[in-house]
C-alpha cells in the first residue's frame, strides 16, 4: 500500500488541531474583513450599560432567547414585514425581551465601518459576552461566523422558550430539545445572578401556599415570600420590577445559587432546580457552584459557547442583514 502524500498528512494534522471547538464556528473570524469588531461592540455594551445597568441582564437574554428558537441566527431580531410574524410577540418575550435599540446602535456603527460584513447574530452573541463582563463576571473567546436568517417563528418562540413559571422536568425538556444537558441548565440559570423580573412572572408561585418549595422552605422562604407580596399585589402590578437576586442585583456573581438553596430564589423556574431534583443531581451542581464562584463561572463559559453554536447558520446560507429588523430587499 502506498504512504499518504506529506502535504496530506500535513492537511489531516491542521484540520484536527482545529479539533477544540466541534462547531462551525472560528476565532478570529472577522480579523481581515472587520478587524475593530470586538472592540466596536465592546465600547457600546460598555456605553448602554453605563447609561442602564439593568442593560447587561438584557442583552445576555437576548442572545438566550435568540439560540432557542431556530437556533443563533438574530431571528429574534426581526420585526413583522411582509410575511414574517415576529418572535418579539411571543409569550416570554413581548412586553419583557429588551436591549433591541442597543443592538441597532452597534449595527449601524459596524455598517459603516465594514458595510455587509458582520452578522447581526455575531453582534448578539458578542454583546452577551461583553455584557457579563460589564457587571464583573467571566470573559471567553466567541467563536464567529454566523449568518442571519431571513424568517423568524412565533410558534417556535411560544414553544421552546422556558416560561417563570416552569417545573424542572419542562426546563430539561428545553434544553434537550436544544441539545444542551442539566450541567448547562444548572449554568446557564445562573444568568438570573443579575436583572430583574415583573410581577406577573412570579406572583403565581408567591400565592400559592401549597407549593413544594413551601415545604422544602418553610421558613426562609415564607419570610422572603411575604417581603415579595408586599411588592407585587395578587392583583393589578404586573409591570413592578424586582431584582432576580436581591443581594447583588448589578453583579455577575454566584449569589443567585446561594439565594435558590435559602429559599430566596424569585422565579419558580429558579427554585425547582432544588425543590423538584429527586436524584440530587442537579441540586450537588447548585451546591458546588455556592460554594465556588470560580468554578461556575468556568461552567457558564463553557456553557455559553456550546448555547452559542445551537443550529448557526454559515457559509452560503442565510444572509448578513443590512438592518438587524428586516430581511435583505
Amino acid at each position: 500500500m502506498n504512504s499518504p502524500p506529506i502535504l496530506l498528512i500535513v492537511l489531516i494534522l491542521i484540520f484536527h488541531g482545529l479539533g477544540s471547538y466541534s462547531g462551525p464556528l472560528v476565532l478570529d473570524y472577522y480579523r481581515e474583513k472587520c478587524p475593530l469588531v470586538e472592540e466596536i461592540v465592546a465600547r457600546n455594551v460598555e456605553i448602554a450599560v453605563l447609561r442602564d445597568p439593568r442593560m447587561a441582564a438584557s442583552l445576555l437574554r437576548l442572545h438566550f432567547h435568540d439560540c432557542f428558537v431556530l437556533g443563533c441566527d438574530a431571528s429574534v431580531l426581526l420585526d413583522n414585514y411582509g410575511n414574517i410574524i415576529s418572535e418579539k410577540q411571543a409569550g416570554p418575550n413581548i412586553n419583557s425581551l429588551r436591549g433591541f435599540e442597543v443592538i441597532d446602535e452597534i449595527k449601524y456603527i459596524l455598517e459603516e465601518a465594514c458595510p455587509y460584513t458582520v452578522s447581526c447574530a455575531d453582534i448578539l452573541a458578542l454583546a452577551a459576552r461583553d455584557a457579563v463582563v460589564s457587571r464583573g463576571g467571566p470573559t471567553w473567546n466567541v467563536h464567529l461566523g454566523r449568518r442571519d436568517s431571513i424568517k423568524a417563528s412565533l410558534d417556535d418562540a411560544n414553544k421552546y422558550l422556558p416560561a417563570p413559571n416552569s417545573s424542572l422536568e419542562a426546563l430539561i425538556v428545553n434544553f434537550q430539545q436544544q441539545g444542551l444537558d442539566t450541567g448547562d441548565l444548572v449554568a446557564l440559570s445562573g444568568s438570573h445572578t443579575m436583572g430583574k423580573a415583573r410581577c406577573l412572572s412570579f406572583r403565581q408561585r408567591i400565592y400559592d401556599d401549597n407549593s413544594e418549595e413551601q415545604l422544602y422552605h418553610p421558613r426562609r422562604g415564607n419570610t422572603y415570600r411575604q417581603i415579595l407580596r408586599s411588592i407585587c399585589p395578587k392583583s393589578g402590578g404586573d409591570n413592578v420590577f424586582t431584582p432576580l437576586d436581591s443581594l447583588t442585583p448589578a453583579r455577575f456573581d454566584n449569589h443567585y445559587f446561594i439565594n435558590i438553596i435559602q429559599g430566596r430564589g424569585l422565579l419558580q423556574s429558579d427554585n425547582v432546580l432544588v425543590t423538584e431534583d429527586d436524584e440530587g443531581e442537579i441540586r450537588e451542581h447548585v451546591w458546588a457552584y455556592a460554594k465556588n464562584q470560580d468554578l461556575f463561572f468556568d461552567s457558564f463559559v463553557g456553557s455559553m459557547i456550546k448555547m452559542g453554536s445551537i443550529n448557526v447558520i454559515t457559509g452560503e446560507e442565510g444572509e448578513i442583514r443590512r438592518n438587524c429588523r428586516y430581511v435583505n430587499t
